[in-house]
């Protein structure tokens, strides 16, 4: 038991870590979050103070097994997962699944904000316990997420649409990208008028330039007609124009701060025309390590981050090599500081290059292209932050259109040229982040003038324009609104999008969101029936009460309490008045005709039956109960709905309910008899559970009298040919079931699969990105399906033989 075992998430930040800290130690990946609460239950104890139910994350079995034997072989445990709340509690979960204090183990928290040799080095001198503070405010986050999604979904299911859900704060980020539509939809254009000139001087030089007009009778010209712009075309005719004023301006502009997570984000997007998940991805890859040949490090500190603090040490390092690489003119008397926002995490660094001396044009050769132009965006940020202010002089021409006698109507026009003359932090970004304003006028350079000049108009000019809509969010600016709104943290920018967008509730198009009906009708049930609960203001709040759990300024319990207790009343609200039992009486009384009622369905060990539902609606009310409650109405109507070609008069009737929307669902095609049958015979088939819930949706679906889309046959075929060799006398039975069957035998699957189960040594799983390339189960799904189907597709044989030659070595001769 001499070596000491460390656990980050991934295998890739393994591997940097593990060539700094060196053979003393073992590195091990625990694949990201090893426990989470149950998928299909609620998985948390409300009365219980809201006790938690944690459960080992479906597929990681395998990897808690060998973590714990690595375990038994270790004095020492170093937990180094990612330097934030998620991180935490990766820490706290794998202690609390090797044995925590009983395990009669060293645990250590090891906190670094770069994986560079130095900080990983001084990391490990160091080491820290666990924060038990900021493993609260994530458990707190967790339950919130989970109680919003559990309660509120059920909802949506009933009232919009079935498999449907809702997220305590991609909910709200769906609410802002649904209300500017809204705002969009309903904008009404207003017409206006930009007046203004080309003039020139009367003597050389005579290049002409533009004047806009500024001010009418002393007041902000706004012309709002072309009969007012006619007006005042009329009224300048004839009239000498001279120069009434020059005002000269020395404008200071410091440089931008370093990135934080929300605005390399929104960076990426607007530059770089990349996803902000793709961002985080290629960050992650940065901050992991990178082979640089002679070593492996992380390029840029953790990128997950709101703060702007920089180390002392990277100050320093910035400083210095901007008066090696610019000249001690770009170099500011003192390192310049940024305003800290209210919610940041000052226990975070600002996103920088770990190495300042490392050029991206050092690392053109060791990057592929996205990585080095984020590395190049990051690098650049970081060192204009430092950089002395840019010097710009500002000239404004102010012109006055001499009033004739006889009017007294005055009119101001403008002109503004802008010159460089000190670069500063320009000289290493350029005006990319110089926060220039964009206004009407025109770019342009100015003669030199003197007050009292005259001025010669070459063309009086007009120009029609209307008043136009906001614009649709980008994933930039969306970003930047929840950012502004204190709505998420910096960890969950790129997932919320990303939700939105899998869940068909919005459209990126360009790199612009656009809700879909879907997203409409979602945020519009939600809006109007928990207001309170999916309010921009009130998910700050909530942001904020986590943070102040992690700065144990409340206990965590008590903010769920008193979350709670708004939510529940909340929730039953949403469900809506209880229905009187004389509204449910009329649907029963129509029902009663039904002469042949659907067979009993049987879906686990739950039966479903129509006639029985209806009836015990029938006894409740003939019991003296006054009402049923809304969920009971819903389904006594889709009930209704199903039996309406039995009784004409049902759908008259459920229209006149307002349930056109339910007899709207009825005319969708009842499903054929060879999908039942599929459904039946996969319901004798042992399938594994992800296939099982997908099988159980559909069987759901056809069982509630409604046919399967096109795209559901197909995957259900799929399913069924995958398990064929599982299904009794399926080749007598196939002709039947209306489904093809590639009927070619695999000839060369079986025999090299059977040559892979001999590998005793097999290549350590990858990360990329997201994903996680692992021969060994790669091996083992496929064996798993061969034994079912007989077969593999075309693509998974070729994988299956590009695989095979990297272990060739073990299976040749074998």
């Amino acid at each position: 038991m001499t070596k000491k075992l460390v656990i980050v998430e991934s295998p890739a930040k393994a591997k940097t870590i593990n060539k700094i800290i060196g053979k003393d130690y073992q590195v091990v990946a625990s694949m990201g979050h090893i426990r989470d609460l149950p998928q299909k239950k609620l998985g948390v104890d409300i009365k219980r103070g809201f006790k938690p139910q944690y459960v080992v994350v479906k597929g990681r079995e395998k990897i808690v097994e060998k973590l714990t034997k690595d375990a038994a072989k270790c004095e020492a445990i170093y937990l180094a997962p990612d330097p934030d709340r998620e991180g935490e509690a990766i820490a706290w979960h794998l202690k609390e699944l090797l044995g925590g204090e009983k395990a009669n183990k060293k645990f250590f928290r090891v906190h670094y904000n770069e994986i560079t040799p130095r900080a990983v080095r001084k990391a490990f001198e160091n080491p820290a316990e666990i924060d038990d503070k900021r493993v609260n405010a994530q458990q707190a986050r967790r339950i919130l997420d989970r109680i919003v999604g559990y309660k509120v979904s059920p909802l949506l299911w009933q009232q919009v649409k079935r498999g449907l859900s809702a997220g305590r704060v991609q909910s709200v980020a769906l609410r802002l990208v649904c209300d500017r539509e809204k705002a969009i939809q309903e904008f009404v254009p207003e017409e206006y008028w930009i007046l203004g000139a080309n003039v020139r001087k009367l003597m050389v030089p005579l290049d002409p330039f533009y004047v806009k007009l500024a001010r009418m009778n002393g007041e902000p010209a706004e012309v709002k007609s072309s009969e007012q712009a006619d007006g005042v075309r009329a009224d300048l005719e004839g009239r000498n124009l001279k120069v009434a004023q020059i005002i000269k301006r020395d404008i200071s502009r410091k440089g931008p701060p370093p990135y934080v997570t929300s605005t390399l984000q929104q960076a990426g997007s607007r530059y770089f025309g990349i996803s902000p998940e793709r961002t985080m991805r290629i960050a992650q890859g940065l901050y992991e390590g990178v082979s640089l040949g002679a070593e492996t490090v992380g390029l840029i500190t953790y990128m997950r981050t709101d703060s702007f603090r920089v180390s002392q040490d990277a100050l320093n390092d910035c400083r210095a090599h901007i008066s090696e690489s610019f000249g001690e003119e770009y170099l500011p008397e003192k390192p310049n500081f940024f305003k800290k926002k209210a919610s940041a995490q000052e226990a975070h660094e600002a996103i920088r290059p770990t190495d300042v001396r490392r050029t991206p044009k050092s690392l053109e050769a060791k990057l592929d292209s996205a990585s080095l132009k984020l590395y190049k965006a990051i690098w650049e940020r970081f060192v204009a932050s430092q950089m002395a202010p840019a010097k710009i002089a500002q000239r404004t021409i102010e012109v006055e259109a001499v009033p004739p006698a006889g009017k007294d109507s005055t009119y101001l026009f403008r002109a503004t040229a802008s010159e460089v003359v000190f670069q500063g932090y320009m000289k290493v970004s350029g005006t990319r982040d110089s926060n220039e304003k964009k206004g009407d006028d025109k770019h342009q350079k100015l003669p030199e003038l003197k007050e009292g000049e005259s001025l010669e108009c070459i063309e009086w000019l007009g120009e029609r324009k209307e008043t136009q809509p906001p614009s649709r969010y980008s994933e930039a600016s969306l970003i930047r609104a929840l950012e502004e709104n204190g709505v998420g943290r910096p960890s969950t920018y790129a997932l919320i999008i990303s939700t939105l967008i899998r869940r068909k509730y919005v459209l990126r198009e360009k790199r612009t969101l656009i809700p879909q009906e879907l997203g409409m009708d979602v945020s519009t049930f939600l809006v109007k029936n928990l207001p309170k609960l999916f309010d921009v203001k009130f998910t700050a709040e909530m942001e904020q009460a986590l943070d102040e759990i992690e700065q144990g300024s409340i206990e965590w319990t008590s903010m769920l309490d008193k979350f709670y207790e708004k939510f529940a009343k909340w929730i039953e609200a949403a469900k809506g008045p209880p229905v009187p039992a004389a509204t449910a009486q009329r649907l029963l009384d129509g029902l009663s005709g039904v002469t042949e009622w659907a067979p009993e369905v049987k879906r686990g060990k739950r039966v479903y039956s129509d006639e029985k539902y209806v009836t015990s609606i029938r006894e409740t009310i003939g019991g003296g109960q006054e009402t049923i409650t809304q969920r009971q109405m819903l389904a006594l109507a889709k009930i209704g709905a199903r039996y309406r070609k039995q009784i004409k008069t049902l759908e008259p009737l459920l229209l006149e309910m307002g349930f056109e929307k339910i007899v709207k669902e009825g005319d969708t095609l009842k499903p054929r008899k060879s999908t039942l049958k599929k459904l039946d015979l996969l319901a004798e088939v042992d399938l594994d559970d992800s296939t099982k819930e997908f099988v159980d949706s559909l069987r759901s679906r056809a069982e509630g009298g409604r046919g399967l889309t096109p795209a559901q046959i197909r995957a259900l075929d799929r399913v069924v040919v995958s398990n064929s060799k599982r299904i009794k006398d399926f080749e007598s039975i196939k002709e039947d079931l209306n489904i093809e069957v590639d009927d070619e035998p695999d000839e060369e699957s079986g025999p090299l699969l059977e040559q892979m189960g001999k590998v005793e040594k097999w290549n350590e799983p990858v990360k990329r990105g997201k994903r996680v390339f692992d021969d060994k189960s790669f091996y083992e799904s496929l064996a798993t399906q061969f034994s079912r189907k007989g077969r593999l597709s075309p693509r998974q044989k070729a994988a299956l033989k590009k695989m095979a030659k990297r272990y060739d070595d073990q299976i040749s001769g074998k």
